[in-house]
């Protein structure tokens, strides 16, 4: 079975949802601490709730995160995809500034 290769736009979506800083500390710190909620996303990246709120909507419309509801509590996990990405960034962190 061959392994259909993803289109130009269709990666265009989840380059775009992680094209921002917050949203890469957000998935960083999602990989680190699964299952965790915007209110504690707020307090570790020093951010405003709301900010924090919209980053990770359109983080998981870009299909990178997932939310989990819990009563009134939400949730927050990497997707497939955002397991990849996670790993392409902790890579690409470690080339450092050599180049």
């Amino acid at each position: 079975m061959t392994t259909k290769l993803k289109t130009a736009e269709q990666m265009e979506r989840h380059f775009k949802g992680m094209a921002n800083h917050y949203r890469i500390a957000i998935l960083l710190l999602i990989d680190k601490e699964s299952g965790i909620t915007v209110e504690a996303i707020t307090e570790h990246l020093k951010a405003n709730f709301k900010t924090i709120s919209q980053h990770t909507r359109y983080l998981m419309n870009a299909g990178l995160i997932k939310k989990q509801y819990q009563g009134r509590m939400v949730a927050h996990y990497l997707s497939p995809y955002g397991k990849h990405f996670v790993r392409f960034i902790k890579n690409f962190q470690r080339l450092g500034s050599k180049y």
